[in-house]
């Protein structure tokens, strides 16, 4: 009897060229084994798509000088060409773009208000005096206070992998094609995803999966086994889906 099969790919951020390291650890081999499933006679859907919005376009186009859709419409398009010539099966790739994404997005986000999962709070935030702006998290670059990595992003180190917050940073700084700007630690009321409410539960669910790799497994479980920190979901930024809350007109 066949199988219904949904194969989720990572979508890709559409600030640059898709390249070896994406194709290798995402793209072909979730095309492998949704090639394998349909030969098998199983109904396969294997879904991904460009997003497009967030700090990483609007970066890119403060580099370039353009607006971010000039960037997202550059790049989705070198990605619909590069699956086209390595002949990538995708049964959809899509954009963060669509009204379907808005009103999905809009949906998710009226339950998890409705649940008291959303709330409202006050949090530092970067701020450049020089360009009059707040700065998302990951225009901050500064040192790890983990493992001292020296160009760790204000939301993440790439060296150690823990999630941070611009103001955990040591020696923060804005840093615009390669010059270090001051940055000021300033309020600003956001949103948060009540994540620490999930804790006990992810944690139960993960702990059966023996059949997922082990340092996938175990990682996931560090992580879990530290605390999950509720987070901002909501950005300065002017791109974006927007905030269904009054008072958050300017911020995505």
């Amino acid at each position: 009897m066949s199988q219904r099969i949904l194969i989720g790919v990572a979508w890709p951020y559409a600030n640059g060229p898709a390249h070896l390291g994406h194709l290798a650890g995402a793209y072909l081999p979730a095309d492998v084994f949704a090639r394998f499933n349909r030969m098998i006679g199983n109904e396969v859907l294997m879904v991904s798509g460009s997003d497009c919005h967030g700090a990483p376009i609007t970066m890119r186009a403060d580099t370039e000088g353009l607006k971010p859709k000039d960037i997202v419409d550059r790049y989705h398009k070198s990605f619909l060409d590069t699956w086209d010539r390595l002949g990538v099966s995708f049964d959809l790739f899509t954009t963060t773009m669509t009204e379907t994404h808005r009103r999905i997005t809009h949906e998710i986000w009226a339950s998890l208000w409705e649940k008291g999962f959303l709330y409202e709070a006050s949090m530092k935030v970067a701020y450049s005096p020089s360009f009059d702006r707040f700065l998302p998290d990951r225009y901050v670059r500064g040192t790890c206070p983990h493992c001292e990595f020296i160009d760790a992003r204000g939301d993440q180190c790439d060296n150690c992998g823990a999630i941070l917050d611009p103001i955990d940073l040591h020696d923060i700084a804005y840093v615009l094609d390669g010059v270090r700007h001051q940055v000021e630690i300033r309020d600003s009321n956001h949103i948060f995803l009540k994540l620490s409410a999930f804790q006990d539960q992810l944690l139960s669910w993960i702990e059966p999966k023996e059949y997922w790799r082990p340092n996938v497994r175990n990682f996931s479980k560090g992580i879990l086994s530290e605390g999950l920190k509720d987070r901002a979901v909501t950005r300065n930024l002017d791109w974006g889906i927007s905030v269904p809350v009054s008072g958050y007109e300017d911020r995505r």
